[in-house]
This record gives structure tokens, sequence and C-alpha cells, in this order.
């Protein structure tokens, strides 16, 4: 018996998908969930082998919500929006349904999902997903965090900085800081280059808190930013701030 999840906010929705996969006796609905907070708890407690996702809903939208599962499921969109690069994911997800749509669309998308076969070598179709899906709006004004069991959304205002930490990047802010499982190089893309920086190989700083940059050392500089914070600048970082702040 394989397991599955619908998360998505509206309950007409979910309620297609749901009257769909009745003529699946092998798929086992485990639960519905109405956003994205939910569709976390529901995967960590019950492992589905597919998740019926949208990709618009409140609080965090389907993108931001699979960033914080460690181990995706097979995914299928379900969405009323095609301006989600619909052939890159349709290159690695499991599919694409553009709502609204028909049963005979519906079955399509799982009887391709319960022929198909992935080596295990391969990365999860998820994995791929994120990794060439262009961003939605709001990925671009926020920044979604996991610490212990509570998500947390950055306004990406509040981000003093980005520091590289192995696998991780730290970002720092007034209320503390947070680890996210991305490397400095998927931040130096996602990021407004006029607003965030990468003045240094470990480092990302917000150019609206900088203010002075001291000389360091050989060619390097300190960017001080107003909370105190001294941030290394290494040479080929401080031609890129001195493009952004216009000296």
């Amino acid at each position: 018996m394989k397991k599955a999840i619908i998360i998505d906010d509206e309950p007409l929705a979910r309620s297609i998908v749901k009257e769909y996969l009745a003529f699946y006796p092998q798929i086992e609905l485990v639960e519905e969930c109405n956003d994205g907070f939910q569709g976390v708890k529901a995967i960590q407690q019950h492992k589905p082998d597919i998740v019926f996702l949208d990709i618009q809903m409140p609080k965090i939208n389907g993108f931001e919500m699979l960033e914080l599962i460690d181990d995706s499921p097979e995914i299928i969109f379900t969405t009323a929006f095609d301006e989600y690069a619909i052939r890159a994911f349709e290159a690695h997800a499991v599919d694409y349904l553009l709502k609204p749509f028909s049963k005979e669309r519906f079955s399509k998308a799982v009887d391709k999902w319960l022929n198909r076969q992935v080596p295990i070598q391969e990365k999860s179709a998820t994995e791929a997903l994120l990794q060439s899906t262009t961003h939605s709006p709001s990925q671009s004004e926020r920044i979604v965090v996991k610490t212990g069991g509570r998500i947390k959304i950055i306004p990406l205002h509040e981000i003093q900085y980005l520091e590289a930490a192995d696998d991780y990047v730290r970002i720092f802010t007034a209320d503390g800081t947070h680890l996210k499982k991305k490397t400095m190089s998927y931040f130096e893309e996602v990021l407004d280059p006029k607003l965030f920086v990468r003045v240094h190989r470990s480092y990302i700083v917000n150019v609206q808190l900088i203010t002075r940059i001291d000389a360091y050392e050989k060619e390097n500089q300190l960017a001080i930013l107003t909370t105190g914070a001294k941030i290394p600048v290494s040479k080929n970082g401080y031609g890129k701030l001195k493009t952004v702040l216009g000296i």
C-alpha cells in the first residue's frame, strides 16, 4: 500500500484529488493539509510515498515547504498558476497538474508515478526540482528556516549578513542566528544584488547596514555594520561593494 498526502489551501481542490485517488485502491490517503506548516508535520509523521502539492498557499508556499523537509517524497504539483517554469518541473518532478485538471489528466500523472522506476543513485525528483526551478516572488522577499521544531519566516530586510558554515549558511538577524541548509552561491543568486553583496568567500552582507569600510591587511578591508559587526571584505568583494555603493 502506497501512502499519499494532499496539501492545498482550497477545500474543493483537495476534495477533487481525494475523489480521483479513490480509483486507486493501492494508494492510501493518510492526511489532508490546508497549508505548508501542516504539510511539514504530516510528511514527517507519515513519510508518504507521494504528495499532491499546491504552490501558492498562505503562510509558506509549496517550494518553501519542501526546503524544510530533509527526505522529500515524490511530488505531483497541483496549481492554478502556470508561471512556475513548467517545462523545468516536468523534466524532474513526477508531474505538474494545472488546475482545473480532468480525471484523465490526473490518472496519467498517477500512472506515470506508479510505473516509473528511479535508479537509487539518481537524485530524488524533489531535489532536482528545487535545484532547477526559478524562484517565486514570495521567495525573493523572505527566507524560511526551521529551528528545532519551529518554523520561522525571516523578511529579507531583517537580515544583517550571512556566513558560510560548512554545508549550511548562518543567517544573522536582530532576533538571533539561524541555520539554512543552502550554499552561499545559492543566496548570492537569489538575493537582490543591489541590497546583498558577497564581499568575501564566506560572507554576504546587507549593504544598507554598512556604516564604514576600514583598511585591514594587505588588500583586504573590514565592513563595519550598524550592529557593530565587522565583516571581512576581500579584494574582489571590495570591488563589488564600490560598484553597488557608487564609490
